[in-house]
């Protein structure tokens, strides 16, 4: 009886151990300082990319050329994180690539300038970004090493928003593109400064027109609240919901959502499916795909499913 009780009392002492182990790891990558998700480092063809938690729910990313170990940040609004994590990558930062001027995405450039020891290129499309010094338009291109980079104008959630598809130098593997606040995983951003038929511009013309296995680096962790409005507008879309679940565990550890792939979203995002029938039904019938839009923002600005 007593060889039992000691065994339950080893057994409950060993679950409790091995939990403060993995509480401890998952520490270890989210940060004793609360970080919103998990750090992850995503390969793909020439590059590899650094997921880096922001604030309450944004994020940055570190590109790094995997031959030349050149890096660009995108949206560096907690600038000690990038020191911190460019110095442990060992990588030679020297671009910041900025989506638009709200303070969550640009609001760190100027401090980031200041503390870096070297000279930094700073892009984006909107004067009103901090230390801007190369401003940017659709088409333009530049360079993280070897990794080529193409700007995309995308106005709408701000006039000045860039988004940047980047991919290696021969152009093989899937790429990446960097959204900022344009396109979510499963939604869009608020058109603070645009109208319909722009957001119709960039999501279903220009972002649609990349390849489908495109990786999308959206701006913020809003995955499962976009996904409940995508299934809000199609119940039936099985999709949708094996997205839901899927989101739902990794949130569960604090792993992030990002990225998903642009041929994902033309699965899932109902901003991306306005020439779809079923999402047409569920704004009230509509066929024109740009009232499709507006009609989609205007119901997903105030839901709360």
């Amino acid at each position: 009886m007593l060889s039992s009780a000691w065994r339950s009392v080893s057994t409950s002492v060993e679950t409790n151990l091995t939990a403060a182990y993995f509480r401890v790891q998952k520490l270890r990558k989210v940060g004793f300082r609360g970080m919103h998700s998990t750090l992850e480092h995503v390969k793909l063809e020439g590059m590899e990319i650094k997921i880096l938690p922001a604030l309450q729910d944004n994020y940055m990313y570190l590109i790094v050329d995997s031959k030349t170990r050149e890096a660009a940040i995108v949206d560096p609004v907690e600038p000690e994180l990038v020191i911190k994590t460019v110095e442990e990558e060992k990588v030679t930062l020297n671009k910041v690539l900025t989506t638009h001027h709200h303070w969550d995405h640009a609001g760190g450039n100027e401090k980031l300038v200041k503390l870096w020891p070297k000279e930094l290129e700073v892009y984006g499309g909107d004067d009103r970004i901090g230390a801007l010094n190369h401003k940017v338009q659709q088409d333009d291109s530049l360079t993280i090493g070897n990794l080529k980079v193409r700007c995309l104008s995308t106005p709408c959630h701000t006039t000045g928003h860039i988004c940047y598809h980047v991919t290696a130098a021969d152009g093989t593997g899937e790429g990446a593109v960097f959204t900022g606040d344009t396109l979510f995983q499963g939604g869009c951003g608020r058109f603070f400064e645009g109208t319909p038929e722009e957001m119709y511009d960039a999501l279903c013309t220009k972002l649609s027109a990349l390849p489908d296995n495109t990786k999308v680096f959206c701006g913020h962790e809003y995955t499962l609240q976009n996904m409940s409005f995508a299934r809000h507008v199609e119940p039936d879309n099985e999709i949708i919901q094996q997205r839901i679940e899927w989101a739902k565990h990794r949130r569960a550890s604090q792993d992030p959502t990002v990225p998903s792939t642009i041929g994902e979203e033309k699965t899932w995002n109902p901003f991306m499916r306005v020439h779809e029938a079923t999402v047409q039904k569920h704004a009230g019938g509509a066929t024109d795909p740009i009232s499709v839009m507006g009609s989609l923002r205007k119901e997903k600005d105030t839901f709360k499913g």
